[in-house]
């Protein structure tokens, strides 16, 4: 059987020696080498053409984001895990645009560290159950804010939308009731009703949301 050739870097020798041993103890998987910083993990790569680099991100030297970078480069057929204490979702998608291909917390448990070899040994990404969990919940998060954006701008009325331009590209109300042919105080609550149909409190957020909906543009 052949067996999945693993390169440990990491730059705590504690750390490196107990996730060695663990992983040894697989019958499909080998350590072939250790790397205490990020330079060594490239050139240990290199010399022993490892499937699978276990990969810390704080490094001395270089960090392992870098490191990632640079195997990926000099040998894209090298399959880059990361295995790490950061859980936010900041390093994650930095990990992946470096090149990595699976992104384990150092809370994991063994079962799931040895799954994540082989998942990426396989070609397929693995992310950590609690990194996948926040992901999916800022999308949801996200994808329902825009569609809560959306509903909101659709309440609006035709002259509220045509107050809400004009008072983005900052226009007094004055000049908004002399271009709309209305009362001062018709455009005050005009303005009133948008601020509340859209939960903005001042002309900065209000410019803000219009920026994003693409309503005014910037010079």
């Amino acid at each position: 059987m052949a067996k999945i050739h693993i390169l440990v870097a990491d730059d705590h020798t504690i750390v490196r020696e107990g996730v060695s041993l663990l992983l040894q103890s697989e019958p499909d998987i080998e350590v072939v080498g250790e790397a205490r910083n990020g330079r060594e993990a490239v050139d240990k790569t290199l010399q022993l053409h490892p499937d699978v680099v276990l990969m810390d991100i704080a490094m001395p030297e270089i960090n392992g984001l870098d490191a990632t970078k640079r195997i990926k480069a000099a040998r894209s057929e090298a399959h880059v895990l990361v295995l790490t204490v950061h859980e936010s979702d900041e390093y994650f998608f930095q990990a992946l645009q470096a090149g990595a291909s699976g992104y384990v917390l150092k809370g994991a448990t063994s079962a799931e560290l040895v799954a994540a070899v082989r998942a990426v040994y396989s070609g397929g990404i693995y992310l950590h159950p609690s990194v996948a969990e926040k992901l999916v919940a800022d999308y949801l998060k996200r994808d329902s804010s825009q569609t809560n954006q959306h509903d909101r701008y659709a309440s609006l009325t035709p002259r509220e939308r045509e107050v809400l331009i004009l008072i983005a590209e900052g226009a007094t109300n004055q000049k908004i009731a002399s271009k709309l042919v209305l009362s001062t105080s018709t455009v005050q609550t005009h303005r009133a009703n948008i601020m509340e149909k859209l939960n903005l409190h001042n002309r900065a957020e209000l410019i803000k949301y219009a920026i994003r909906q693409g309503l005014i543009q910037l010079e």
